[in-house]
């Protein structure tokens, strides 16, 4: 690694530990953690990183205009740039898809195949197809908890339980799927082809999956469930079908998507679900849904480019790297990284954007390779959020079906196992 000998400056961290200190406090005051916007986080963090720069650049002769440019080059550096338009073709393709109801169909199709004593493992498998279809675990919370409200009030399954088996079913995707936001972040980082990361990081969480579905195999079902309203239509799986396929043999993300959303869009017009206009304000929502976490991405790679200029990365990494011997440890240290960002920010893809680089440049100098570099950052994000109780998929679940996020959390038991199967993967290598 080129500054593998650099030392580097712990006030280059600052900036960072200014903006996780800032979202705990807030959290912790207002018991939510959405009371302070990401974005407003780091834009806070990016003017104490220029305040930090100062002393440093009047030493050496430059100009605040020289911060700037720096600044600018970190933020529209091409991966960065290409992450950007991607996160907002997976909004468009999202609220598509969704506007279309392909959601529901891919949902009401896994429930009216499984027999009711599969009820629980099922829900999780439809939870496991919808967000690898969907490529968020959000939409999947939302989509899946009034189906699981509803199979637990009328077979008399735990509530909490219930809801930690969607939790669960939603982070399979989170972390999978070629159009989820985190393993878009977590290629793209590691500058890795999306399919090449999809083999590693299905085998890693493989384990997780069996285990998680034969445990729930053993819950019991007190009552049936009434199937004879789940309706669904083939054609609207198109679009889900068309973007798996592409990316599974290697197409760019970028056409597999824009394909994918074209065809929703038409298939859409032809069912009577959008007109040419509505279809344009679909589009319109899509880039909005998504438009907040990539301007994050760059305002991030701005924040690391300061952030490196102040000797910030070099500190990080010598200190992660100190007795770190081989490339094991290296692994091992990338996961608590993510991990501890993804628990303090409670935004999987925001962890991997900014322990991304940090993470490139250990692997790169313990000889990791990248594409297990990269499962390790969407794995290990994607589990934290699975049981923080303070994350939005946790607090979505629980705000629908009215119990508290604690009480979810033991339920969460994919993303407890990706917890300990990604450490074993790591251990036996």
């Amino acid at each position: 690694m080129e500054n593998g000998n650099k030392k580097g400056n712990f006030i280059g961290l600052l900036p960072l530990i200014i903006f996780v200190a800032l979202y705990i406090i807030s959290t912790i005051i207002t018991g939510n953690a959405g009371t302070m916007p990401l974005n407003v986080g780091i834009l806070i963090a990016i003017i104490f990183a220029f305040i930090f720069c100062s002393k440093k650049r009047k030493a050496e002769g430059l100009k605040f205009d020289d911060m700037v440019t720096s600044f600018c080059k970190g933020g529209g550096d091409d991966t960065l740039i290409l992450m950007f338009f991607i996160f907002l073709e997976a909004g468009i393709f999202y609220c598509v898809a969704g506007g279309m109801g392909a959601g529901g169909s891919v949902a009401n199709l896994g429930l009216k195949l499984l027999p009711s004593s599969m009820i629980l493992p099922g829900l999780f498998l439809i939870g496991c197809i919808l967000s690898f279809s969907m490529g968020t675990s959000m939409g999947t919370v939302t989509a899946l908890m009034p189906i699981g409200i509803d199979i637990a009030t009328k077979t008399g399954i735990s509530m909490p339980l219930v809801c930690g088996v969607v939790v669960s079913g939603a982070m399979f995707g989170d972390n999978l799927s070629f159009i989820s936001d985190t393993t878009i972040a977590a290629t793209r980082t590691q500058e890795v082809q999306m399919k090449d990361k999809f083999k590693a990081n299905f085998l890693m969480v493989l384990p997780a999956v069996i285990l998680t579905f034969v445990l729930l195999i053993f819950q019991s079902t007190p009552a049936p469930m009434d199937k004879s309203a789940l309706t669904w239509n083939f054609v609207q799986l198109i679009p889900y079908i068309l973007v798996i396929v592409l990316s599974l043999i290697g197409v760019n993300v970028i056409l597999a998507m824009g394909a994918a959303i074209l065809t929703g869009i038409v298939i859409g017009i032809a069912q009577g679900s959008f007109t040419m206009v509505t279809a344009l304000s679909t589009i319109g929502d899509g880039i909005k849904c998504m438009e907040d976490t990539a301007a994050i991405a760059v305002m991030v790679g701005g924040l690391v480019a300061l952030m490196s200029y102040l000797g910030g990365i070099d500190w990080l990494l010598n200190k992660l790297t100190k007795r770190v011997k081989t490339g094991r440890g290296a692994e091992l240290s990338i996961a608590a990284l993510v991990t501890l960002l993804d628990l303090a920010t409670t935004n999987n893809t925001i962890s991997i954007i900014t322990a991304g680089p940090i993470a490139k440049d250990i692997s790169d100098q313990f000889g990791v390779s990248r594409v297990r570099t990269a499962s390790i950052l969407d794995l290990f994000s994607s589990a934290g959020n699975g049981v923080c109780p303070w994350a939005g998929q946790i607090l979505a679940a629980a705000g629908l079906s009215g119990v508290s996020t604690l009480s979810i959390v033991p339920f969460c038991w994919y993303s407890i196992l990706m917890f300990v199967f990604g450490i074993l993967f790591i251990l036996i290598g």
